[in-house]
C-alpha cells in the first residue's frame, strides 16, 4: 500500500489530558527570563558603582586643587630647560658661501641640441626635414667612431641654454622627445 504524503490533509491535533479543541496552555520560559533579569540587575549595579567612584574622584580632585597655591592668571610659566646641544653648536658655527662673480655666472659657452643619431644618412635627413617644417634649421654631422659611422642631427648654436630649452619644447609639441642639450662641440 502506497501513501500520498504530498497531498495528504492534516488531522486536527488532540489536546493534552483528554481536552479537545482548546489551545494548549503556554509554558513560561523561566531560564531565559531569569537570565535577562540577572543581566539587567548586573548592569544597574555596574552603573551604581561607577557613580560612586566618580563622586570620590571629584572629591579627591577638589582637595588637591584646594591645596595648590593660587597663581596669577596673567603670569607666564617658567622657561623650559633645553635638552639639545646642537643649538649651542650652531651659535658658534661659521658658514662660508662661495658667491660666484658675475663673470663666472655667464655660461661656459654656446649650446647645441642633438635630436637624433642614425647609422643611415637618409634617416637623419628625414628628421632634419621634420625639424625644418617647424621653422628651425638643423645640420647633419657625420662622426666616425670605433664601431662605424654615425649621422647626428644637430640644432644650434644657442647663446643661452634657455633658448635651446624653448626650441626643445617646441619639438616636444610635435612628439619629438629625443632631443638633448649639450655644450657646443665643433
Amino acid at each position: 500500500m502506497s501513501r500520498d504524503y504530498a497531498n495528504r490533509t492534516s488531522r486536527p491535533a488532540k489536546g493534552r489530558g483528554g481536552r479537545r479543541g482548546g489551545p494548549e496552555p503556554r509554558r513560561v520560559p523561566w531560564i531565559p527570563l531569569t537570565l535577562i533579569v540577572a543581566l539587567i540587575a548586573g548592569f544597574g549595579y555596574f552603573l551604581w558603582s561607577i557613580k560612586g567612584s566618580a563622586d570620590t574622584a571629584k572629591a579627591e580632585q577638589a582637595k588637591v586643587e584646594a591645596a595648590k597655591p593660587k597663581k596669577d592668571p596673567n603670569a607666564l610659566p617658567p622657561k623650559p630647560q633645553e635638552e639639545w646641544t646642537y643649538l649651542k653648536e650652531l651659535e658658534n658655527k661659521q658658514v662660508e658661501v662661495d658667491v660666484p662673480k658675475p663673470e663666472e655666472i655667464r655660461s661656459a659657452g654656446p649650446y647645441q641640441m642633438q635630436c637624433g643619431s642614425f647609422r643611415d644618412a637618409s634617416q637623419a635627413e628625414k628628421m632634419k626635414a621634420v625639424i625644418a617644417f617647424q621653422g628651425m634649421t638643423a645640420q647633419v654631422r657625420k662622426s666616425e667612431g670605433s664601431n662605424g659611422a654615425w649621422y647626428k642631427v644637430i640644432l644650434g648654436p644657442y647663446e643661452k641654454k634657455r633658448d635651446a630649452e624653448r626650441a626643445r619644447h617646441k619639438l616636444q609639441g610635435i612628439g619629438m622627445n629625443t632631443c638633448q642639450i649639450w655644450l657646443w662641440q665643433n
